[in-house]
This record gives C-alpha cells, structure tokens and sequence, in this order.
C-alpha cells in the first residue's frame, strides 16, 4: 500500500513511481526515509496551479509566463527524473506553451518596452530559452521531437545572439535580481545548453544547429570562469547534458568549490554560491542551510555520476530528508533580494525550485 501511494504522489510531478523499489522500507538509500513524497507533490502541483492563475502572471491570448521559480525547475528537473506522462496541471503548463509557441508571432512579449528599454527583446530571448526547456522536458520519446518542440527551438536559435561579447547567448531579462531569477544572461546560456543537451544526437548534427550550439558552447567556455559559484555549478550540470562545455579537470574543480561549501548539518546555503552579492533592501543574507543550494547541489553531485554513498552527498540527502516542512511539504529556501515573508506566495518562490530539487534528487538517490 505505501509503495502504491508513492507511485500516486510522484505522479502529480510527473516524476515515475519506478524510481523506488517495490518495497520502499528497505530502499537503497535510507536518506529518502524521512521525507513525505507526497506531501511534496500536493505542494509543487499547488504552486504550479496558482501560478498559472494570479493576475501577475497572466499575459495576451489566455496565456501566462513561465517563471524561472516556480515554473521552469520542476521542467529542469524532469531532464535528471523520468518520462512519466505529465499531471493534469503540467498538461495545462504545456498547452499554454504549445500555444505561445504556435501563436509566436502574434503573443506579445512577456514585457514590452514600456516597461524598460530592451524589455521587449530580453522577453522574447529568456521566453524562447524557457519554452523550449519546458517541451523539451516534457517530451515523451528522447529519440524524436514532435513539431512543437521543434518550433520552439527554431525560436530559440534564432533569438540566439549572432555577434558581440554575448554571441551564443540570449537577451536575459534584466530586473535587477541577479544572480539567478534574472539578470544572470550565463545562467540563461546554461539552460539553452540543458535544452541543447536534451535533443537527439541527430537533431543537433544537423550543420545550423551545430554551428548555434557552438556558439553556445564557445560562450559558455570563455564566461564560465568569472561566475558565481552558483552559475558554474548550474553549468557542470549542462556540461553533463551537452559534451564539450567543460573539461573533466574543470568539472571537478567547480565540484570541489561547491564541496567545500557544505556546512556542518550537511546542507548548504545558497548564500555561500553567490557571494558577493546584497540583498536591495540591505537586509542581511540568510546563512543558514536552505533546500535550494542543497536540492541543487545533491541533484547536480548525482547526475555527474557520484555516489549516494559519498559522504558528502549522503549528509546532503540527510539533511533533505530531515528538513522537509511538516506542514506543507516544501522545503524552505530563501529570496537572495529582500527579506520576504515565507508564509505569502512571493516569499515561496525560491522554496518552489528547492522542492523540484530536493525532490529530484531524493528520488534519484533511490534507483
């Protein structure tokens, strides 16, 4: 019966009940024990629904934006889950990209100009990178596209940028809440490199998409070295998804740094991954553990091939299945540009991408 319940509950996120053994009290990993699959899923599906329904969010045609906290993570994580069929709330998540997608040229940007110069190009290169990183996720068969992923990448190499120091990248929205949400342009590159890594070989030999993806590998090569930690931990993850971006000593080294970073309960805190860097309101930066850096760092230690056994994974894992809320069953993550309340919705939405990731790499941990 519990391993029933499991099998219902990851199927909210659209991540596969095969991921536990049948008997789920003797799993490989005792580090997934403690944590409520369930209650994790109730709360991602939420979050995903009322996103897809606040004012904020909503844009032309009945359609609203996907959104790099609440949105985009549980799409990325799916890259390192399975290819269980979608929830009904992610069905709707697809079919609201499927339809800004055929409706290119005629949805207005996510922003126009009137609300900032170049608003409308950074909308429609961060939009280009997010609905192919969303279809691509959701595509049933690794070994095909179907014609609306293939769109999507057709909008997203040609909103790539052709010349100048940022060629191979995309225009980022820019609202000041660097260093990942917005204004990181390589953390965008970094996603654009996840969709890349997620195509079949054939697609990408094709000669225009192996020449876009150049350009991208060739940007991220040459910017990599002067990001925050936690941009050059996001590219070991792309690095694994798409070959050539790092070279195995460099790959390493970024995993070393972030080793390096755990604290003595076992999590990490995201402030350690983007020092230096300020809140605008002054506040002081939370240093504590948080599931963000943790959900990331356990997700990314995996997918480059480490043992849950590791120590330093395994006290990750730990430390992800002691801290999971009791009452709503996220895992709490805090905003790196003002001091918000975690109770309001705002003040979720570094919790929404900690769950995707904490999530993801319970699970994983449990093959």
């Amino acid at each position: 019966m519990k391993a029933r319940i499991l099998a219902v509950s990851m199927a909210v996120v659209g991540l596969s009940p095969l991921l536990f053994s049948a008997d789920t009290t003797s799993s490989k990993s005792s580090s997934a024990a403690a944590w409520n699959p369930h209650a994790a899923a109730v709360y991602l599906d939420a979050r995903l629904t009322w996103w897809s329904q606040w004012p904020n969010a909503a844009r032309d045609h009945g359609t609203f934006c996907v959104s790099c906290h609440t949105v985009a993570p549980q799409a990325m994580s799916r890259l390192s889950g399975s290819a269980k069929a979608p929830s009904e709330t992610e069905t709707k998540l697809i079919s609201n990209v499927t339809t800004r997608v055929r409706l290119w040229d005629q949805v207005a940007p996510y922003y126009p100009d009137s609300r900032g110069p170049g608003k409308s190009a950074e909308s429609r290169g961060t939009e280009a990178v997010l609905n192919a990183l969303v279809l691509a996720s959701y595509n049933p068969s690794r070994g095909e596209m179907n014609p609306d992923l293939r769109s999507a990448l057709d909008h997203m190499w040609a909103d790539q940028l052709k010349s100048g120091d940022a060629k191979g990248a995309w225009n980022w929205l820019q609202f000041h809440n660097a260093p990942w949400e917005g204004d990181s342009q390589f953390y965008g590159a970094t996603l654009g490199a996840l969709v890349a890594g997620a195509t079949p070989a054939s697609y990408r030999s094709d000669p225009g998409v192996q020449e876009n993806v150049q350009a991208l590998q060739e940007y991220l090569k040459k910017n990599f070295a002067s990001q925050k930690l936690f941009e050059r931990v996001m590219l070991v993850w792309a690095s694994i998804k798409l070959p050539g971006l790092l070279s195995e000593s460099e790959r390493k080294a970024i995993l070393a740094e972030a080793i390096a970073k755990q604290q003595a309960d076992g999590g990490f805190s995201t402030t350690d991954f983007v020092s230096p860097w300020a809140r605008a309101d002054k506040t002081p930066l939370e240093t504590k553990s948080d599931g963000y850096a943790t959900g990331l760092v356990a997700l990314v230690f995996e997918e480059a091939g480490i043992s849950p056994k590791r120590p330093e994974l395994k006290s990750a894992l730990d430390w992800l299945a002691k801290n999971q809320e009791a009452a709503d069953g996220r895992w709490l993550a805090y905003s790196l540009n003002k001091n918000r309340d975690l109770s309001t919705d705002a003040g979720k939405f570094m919790s929404d991408a900690a769950t995707a990731y904490a999530v993801t790499a319970l699970v994983r941990a449990n093959r």
